[in-house]
């Protein structure tokens, strides 16, 4: 099984080529070649720029499929296929759970949920484009594959290497322990995918040449922040109380105003039913600890320091 993987080298697809090297597949990477290079020895390697258009080295070459991890607008989707045309076999495109609306849906929604409109280029990515942007690539992979092409929707993906440091936030600080602001109700839903198991679904829906559109959501049993802060307390033998102060000055980190709730409540029936795992919550926090505290703690680009929720907790009882 030859797999190329545009990106690879990051957290998601770095978990995908592990599991792809672990089933004994042919893999090759598409990069910048400026990070990771240590990384996947076995691996052959390829040099281009997304960035810039340049796809040059994709010019040539044969393979069973492409996993591509590292495209967010129409461009980059589009240069991708013009290089490679019709020698891969299966197009398989790492979306969003963000594709969906937001709003007016019900918990237990699944892959039918109407999605937002189509956006085919933004000068910046955020909560407005993001997911508006996804879409327009997700409709340029199925108009040029058809029943070659594989949408995967992550929701919030968990695991060690991640880089975004939103759960990494709530991990730490339940680790931490004692009274933790939360701006917010800890009631809230919260479906963390550990990158393990969307990767194990990646490559298994390579393996079975499986079209369609999947949830990567998890994990198996319902959760709640409150639920992520209090097992990453436990796992570190703390103590901790969860103190929700005023969200209308400030919102934390995957916090959300109680009537988008039902998009954390998404269905991953047809995912599991194509073979992807289901890690237990605590594994996968234990793991994003020992990962974080093995490279040094160091200071996080999201959540609020010491400092910030001292002034947030102040007052509260």
């Amino acid at each position: 099984m030859r797999i190329l993987v545009l990106g690879g080298t990051s957290f998601v697809g770095r978990a995908i080529v592990s599991d792809a090297l672990r089933h004994d597949a042919e893999v090759t990477l598409f990069s910048r070649g400026k990070t990771g290079t240590d990384l996947f020895p076995e691996a052959a390697r390829l040099i281009g720029d997304r960035d810039t258009g340049d796809y040059r080295a994709l010019e040539r070459g044969q393979w069973e499929a492409v996993v591509d991890v590292s495209a967010y607008q129409s461009r980059e989707v589009n240069g991708a296929m013009d290089a490679l045309g019709d020698r891969v076999g299966r197009y398989v495109f790492i979306s969003s759970h963000a594709v969906y609306l937001r709003t007016g849906v019900a918990p237990g929604s699944d892959e039918s949920t109407p999605r937002r409109q189509p956006l085919r280029a933004a000068d910046q990515l955020d909560n407005e484009t993001y997911g508006r942007c996804k879409v327009a690539c997700e409709d340029d992979v199925l108009a040029r594959y058809g029943d070659r092409a594989t949408i995967v929707r992550p929701g919030k993906v968990a695991g060690p290497y991640d880089s975004s440091d939103t759960v990494l936030y709530w991990v730490r600080r339940g680790a931490r322990g004692g009274r933790v602001a939360l701006p917010g109700s800890a009631d809230q839903p919260i479906q963390l995918i550990d990158s393990r198991d969307l990767a194990r679904l990646v490559v298994q829906l390579v393996a079975d040449d499986r079209s369609g559109a999947f949830n990567a959501v998890g994990p198996l049993e319902p959760t709640t922040i409150g639920g992520v802060i209090r097992t990453a307390a436990g796992i570190a033998g703390q103590d901790v109380e969860i103190v929700p102060v005023p969200a209308d000055a400030v919102r934390g980190p995957l916090l959300l105003p109680e009537e988008e709730w039902p998009s954390r409540q998404r269905s991953s029936a047809k995912a599991r039913a194509a073979g992807m795992p289901a890690t237990p919550l605590p594994v996968t926090i234990a793991d994003v600890l020992a990962w974080d505290r093995h490279r040094g703690e160091p200071p996080l680009q999201a959540g609020f320091s010491a400092e910030e929720e001292a002034a947030l907790l102040g007052g509260q009882g």
